[in-house]
């Protein structure tokens, strides 16, 4: 089949690598019910990029005739006879118009709709957006039968996914060829060492008797390597009160040793227990509202996210008790419009989720405590808020479902938030197995 460039600006470049075939018509049928039969429409649209009932449907418009493409057979018909070369010149015009860009001519675009009903091209060449005239009659036809979307963001959170899969494994293989190249340097230097401990070995046995001379045992031998190994061992005290008291018998003479009392009742010992929780959880509230004040303060003096991760790194405190401080600072005392502020404050809490490995988990315990803590309002939203965090990858998918099943077996599992929560994941869910089948 013969081919032709793309656009009749392009017809005399020989290497013009945009090629579309020759099309091909046949006319059918006789008297009032004659038509014009465009027998390779199809390969012509694909050429094109552009669905078949377009040009079909441009024909007809500007033909003033009735105009049919069948998806089934991929049968395209124009009532009336019409020459080759008319039709020809009409899907000229339909590339310029719906086809090429305005800017340089490539015809490499794709049909965007936008949410006033307007037609643009985007040019995927010079990244050139072009504004269709919507004077044209297909431009209606296109607004109600708009072209299918790329399934692009799908694929680009897998890539993304099988990069940061690629990352963790390249770390993983770094950090295990660290460890043999520590081990080889080990043994390099304990290899240096018995070169001059052997020397003065040998000078002692020249110079001592014959009983200095008989070799080691070999049970002596068993605790040299020991000591050498020592260096790989991590030593861990036990804390029990049994063994606490036996190192006070073997440190402590027996006067100051009936100095020092040991809790030997149970009931005393919770209740010291008792004590030191309730001390620790409000030595916890009291940092973590010291937090939430230095957070309010900084965030109040509008400062850039970069300041806020340097901020964040500075801050004394676990980043769980980071996490919550961030939440009370950004959204304390907010009843209505959870999901609108959270997109106002995306960034900030893209730079908390971005610490480490386990802030995505923190960040999801820390919306759960707050909607907990909140309105119904907020926790109505909570959906929303998580397809937000998604859509602009703070969240990962996987890290959410694991959340959203390690709630339902918690002991909140009657929370409302699960329920509220559960379209997301089933939207999730689906979403990754249309991927899966496609």
């Amino acid at each position: 089949m013969a081919l032709l460039n793309i656009g009749a600006g392009n017809s005399d470049d020989a290497f013009y690598r945009y090629k579309m075939p020759k099309m091909v018509t046949k006319i059918e049928g006789r008297g009032n019910g004659i038509k014009t039969n465009i027998v390779n429409m199809v390969d012509i649209a694909k050429a094109l990029a552009r669905p078949a009932a377009y040009t079909t449907k441009y024909f007809g418009c500007e033909l003033g005739a009735q105009s049919k493409f069948d998806e089934k057979t991929g049968t395209s018909i124009v009532n009336g006879s019409h020459d080759t070369a008319k039709l020809a010149g009409l899907l000229e015009n339909f590339i310029k118009k719906f086809v090429q860009c305005y800017g340089c001519g490539n015809p490499e675009t794709e049909i965007l709709i936008t949410k006033t009903q307007m037609i643009q091209l985007k040019c995927a060449a010079c990244g050139f957006v072009s504004d269709v005239d919507m004077r044209d009659k297909l431009t209606t036809f296109i607004i109600k039968n708009p072209p299918e979307q790329k399934k692009g963001s799908k694929d680009k959170k897998a890539m993304r996914r099988a990069e940061k899969e690629r990352l963790k494994e390249g770390e993983a293989a770094d950090e295990e060829q660290k460890k043999l190249k520590k081990e080889a340097k080990k043994k390099g230097t304990s290899s240096a060492k018995e070169g001059p401990v052997k020397a003065s070995s040998s000078k002692k046995k020249t110079s001592g008797s014959d009983e200095d001379r008989t070799s080691p045992t070999p049970s002596q031998a068993d605790e040299e390597e020991a000591d050498d190994d020592d260096d790989d061992v991590q030593w861990q005290t036990d804390t029990s009160i049994e063994a606490a008291r036996q190192r006070m018998q073997e440190q402590l003479n027996d006067a100051t040793a009936d100095m020092v009392m040991l809790p030997t009742n149970e009931p005393e010992k919770a209740k010291a227990e008792t004590k030191a929780n309730e001390s620790l959880e409000n030595g916890n509230s009291t940092a973590r509202g010291t937090l939430t004040d230095e957070l309010k303060k900084n965030l109040d003096k509008g400062i850039s996210p970069k300041q806020f991760q340097s901020l964040l790194g500075s801050l004394s405190g676990s980043a769980k008790e980071k996490m919550t401080a961030l939440f009370e600072a950004l959204f304390g005392g907010l009843e209505k419009g959870f999901a609108k502020e959270v997109s106002k404050k995306i960034n900030y809490l893209a730079v908390a989720a971005a610490q480490d490995e386990g802030s995505q988990l923190l960040l999801l315990q820390a919306i759960e405590g707050f909607c907990g803590k909140s309105s119904s309002s907020a926790l109505k939203e909570v959906a929303l808020v998580l397809k937000a965090l998604y859509d602009v990858d703070i969240l990962e998918e996987e890290c959410i479902v694991q959340w959203y099943q390690d709630g339902l077996k918690g002991g909140s599992k009657n929370s409302q938030i699960w329920k509220n929560a559960k379209p997301f994941i089933d939207w999730l869910q689906s979403a990754e197995s249309e991927t899966e089948e496609d």
